[in-house]
């Protein structure tokens, strides 16, 4: 009988890359529209246009300048890698689930006409992965070290994500905020088994 080797586990840093490889996108986006004619933003996510849904795609790949990629660049990097401990394949589900629901509920809610882009969605739907997940089906010693993420990332990004929500400025997306943070806790118990009725998760 021939056995197949083990698939090889994915190295701890190379979990890291598919983050920092969506952020280079960005920054590579960005400098292409900051030398070439004309702007990329018209290419963002722009409510109740049919036309407009390529957004969903696109819209969290642009940014409306460079102050506004600075500003998502960090938190996007830490939580987005948080996403990407539990593997690349999880981080992409993740992200596309965010990006889907953000962009849909942000399509529908906003302002006919209203054009939105920045990751911004994209780093409060890794916020509500990462807080929803302490919840989803799991070991026990998972959920216990999840708990403990969990915390440390409400007490450094918690207050930020409210004011993001509750009280954003004018120009700024509450509701790409919001439904983005919805996908991400939607993306926590997607894709994740129910544990057996009468068996213990441990």
């Amino acid at each position: 009988m021939t056995v197949s080797p083990p698939p090889k586990a994915q190295h701890p840093l190379g979990r890291f890359a598919s983050p920092v490889l969506l952020l280079v996108a960005m920054w590579i986006v960005q400098f292409a529209d900051a030398v070439l004619p004309g702007s990329f933003t018209g290419f963002g996510l722009r409510s109740w246009d049919v036309s407009g849904l390529g957004g969903i795609v696109l819209g969290p790949l642009l940014h409306a300048n460079w102050q506004h990629l600075i500003a998502n660049s960090v938190p996007f990097l830490v939580l987005g890698c948080l996403v990407a401990v539990e593997g690349a394949r999880r981080f992409w589900a993740v992200t596309a689930i965010v990006a889907i629901v953000g962009g849909i509920g942000t399509w529908v809610v906003s302002a006919p006409g209203t054009l939105t882009v920045g990751a911004s969605g994209l780093v409060f739907g890794y916020f509500g992965f990462v807080v929803m997940r302490v919840f989803a089906p799991g070991r026990v010693a998972h959920r216990i070290l999840y708990a403990v993420i969990a915390l440390v990332v409400i007490a450094l990004y918690g207050g930020s994500m409210v004011a993001g929500v509750f009280g954003a400025a004018e120009g700024i997306s509450w509701q790409g905020h919001l439904f983005g943070a919805i996908g991400g806790g939607v993306a926590a118990f997607a894709g994740r088994p129910r544990t057996a009725r009468g068996s213990v998760a441990t």
